[in-house]
């Protein structure tokens, strides 16, 4: 296999966090069941973002001292990294700009940078925090512009990238530092699970610090839609086909578009939680390391569904992004939304109530399932404040940093010790799947495949909304499988 031991390590079957917090759980099904508990969340999610940030300037003193400490000893990279370190958490940081570039440019994602800098600022105020956001694609634009910036030499001093696979490009092409020294100071697998820890570990080297932990292979559902179709909106289907009977029974409500869907990037994730369904978590985690093949029957029969399934949808243009097909589900356009778990965001935002307006289920045929990725940030060779890099990496996975980013964002902490309390109902239920399910690894969010891989598949799925040639997008997916395996 060309790629490197962190795809197979992301792609097993066992990845677990540790407890957190109390057994205070949402529905087992995936909703709330009352709207005072979702205004209990939004109250929660206010309450705490602003209890971190005012505990932010006396981090020293709390849970972030002792990684803190750990950072200021060390006066070298632990594996090779830049030879600078994180500032101590009080001396203000390392000073001067920090150029951070993600994707990050609307909806819950940049509330949720917008909050990660909030505590970047309290905690080292020497440092002033540049936004180089670049928006659209789900990253598909700026992943361009970024590779433009590196080959010219001219790196920002952090950028986003999705912990997996899709990291390996870089490091192959050494453009990225260990930081096994921020890892270490932040405390290690004391505070992430040391499977994760073991998942984003290359020959020794971790290249980024993760942010947070996301789902990708959730149903969004509109009660209303459902109800009025008398459908059961809080219970999935056991299948897709019986999901597929279900619109059928919605179109015959006269719901003329029982799916929605945006670019292409969001038609990748839903072809790949129809690979899940179909294939199974270990045949869909073999198509990454060729012990299920891309020809293999049931891949033709996941390609007959997902064709089945666009019968159902809106029309889409490759550049669309995900809120407008999010929200066709939140103003009752659609009745079904396939999209991670950054979309409850945007049902808050639109004071929708959880379990009341909308509920969530892992996509029809995978319960049990966690479809994972994970945003991380990275140190680039070459970075121009390498130390103030250091200092950024150190509040992103900060206790103090993942609070608030999670809470406005709608992902759960990458660490252990965030009681899940604070967090509302949707983060509460994906905190207690992701204990226990079965974990693969996301396609189109750069977890499973490299960069190179996810431009062919995507590129497959394009073309297939064109031509709707089954036989021809297996044949391309095929193609794409070896010219990436080797």
């Amino acid at each position: 296999m060309r790629r490197t031991p962190l795809i197979a390590g992301l792609a097993a079957v066992s990845l677990m966090l540790a407890a957190c917090g109390s057994d205070n759980t949402a529905d087992s099904g995936g909703s709330s069941p009352t709207a005072a508990a979702s205004d209990t969340a939004a109250a929660r999610d206010t309450a705490a973002a602003s209890d971190t940030a005012a505990a932010s300037d006396t981090a020293a003193a709390s849970d972030s001292a002792g990684a803190s400490d750990t950072a200021g000893a060390s006066d070298t990279a632990a594996a090779g990294g830049t030879e600078v370190s994180a500032s101590k958490v009080g001396d203000g940081g390392a000073g001067g700009d920090v150029g951070v570039f993600t994707w990050w440019a609307d909806g819950s994602e940049k509330l949720g940078l917008d909050a990660l800098t909030k505590i970047f600022s309290e905690m080292y105020p020497n440092n002033k925090f540049v936004n180089l956001a670049v928006a659209g694609g789900a990253g598909s634009n700026a992943k361009a512009k970024l590779a433009s910036d590196l080959q010219a030499g001219n790196p920002p001093d952090s950028f986003q990238g999705h912990a997996g696979a899709e990291l390996t490009d870089y490091i192959n092409a050494g453009q990225i530092e260990p930081i096994n020294d921020v890892i270490d100071s932040l405390g290690g697998d004391k505070v992430f699970p040391k499977d994760l820890l073991d998942r984003l570990t290359v020959d020794g080297k971790i290249y980024s610090v993760p942010s947070n932990i996301h789902r990708a292979n959730v149903v969004w559902v509109n009660n209303e839609v459902l109800t009025k179709a008398g459908i059961d909106p809080k219970k999935a289907p056991a299948d897709i086909k019986a999901w597929i009977a279900d619109m059928d029974k919605l179109k015959a409500a006269g719901i003329a578009t029982p799916l929605s869907i945006g670019g292409t990037w969001t038609q990748v994730e839903l072809f790949e939680t129809v690979l899940i369904s179909d294939l199974g978590a270990e045949g869909y985690t073999g198509l990454f390391d060729g012990s299920t093949k891309w020809d293999d029957p049931k891949v033709t029969t996941a390609v007959a569904d997902y064709a089945k399934l666009l019968e159902y949808t809106n029309t889409a243009a490759d550049g669309d992004d995900w809120p407008p097909a999010t929200d066709m589900v939140i103003e009752g356009k659609a009745a079904y939304n396939v999209m991670g778990d950054w979309a409850v965001a945007e049902f808050t935002s639109k004071g929708k109530k959880d379990g009341v307006d909308y509920s969530y289920w892992a996509v029809p045929g995978q319960d049990g399932v966690y479809d994972f990725l994970a945003d991380s940030f990275t140190l680039p060779k070459g970075a121009k404040n390498a130390a103030g890099t250091k200092d950024w990496l150190m509040t992103v996975g900060s206790k103090e940093g993942q609070t608030a980013f999670n809470l406005a964002k709608g992902s759960i902490p990458a660490r252990t010790d965030i009681s899940k309390d604070i967090f509302p109902p949707y983060q509460q239920w994906a905190m207690d799947e992701f204990k226990s399910a079965t974990i693969v690894s996301s396609i189109a969010h750069g977890a499973a495949v490299s960069l190179g891989w996810n431009t062919a598949i995507s590129s497959a799925i394009s073309k297939f909304m064109a031509t709707k040639d089954q036989a021809g997008l297996q044949t391309d997916l095929v193609s794409a499988a070896s010219d990436n395996l080797g």
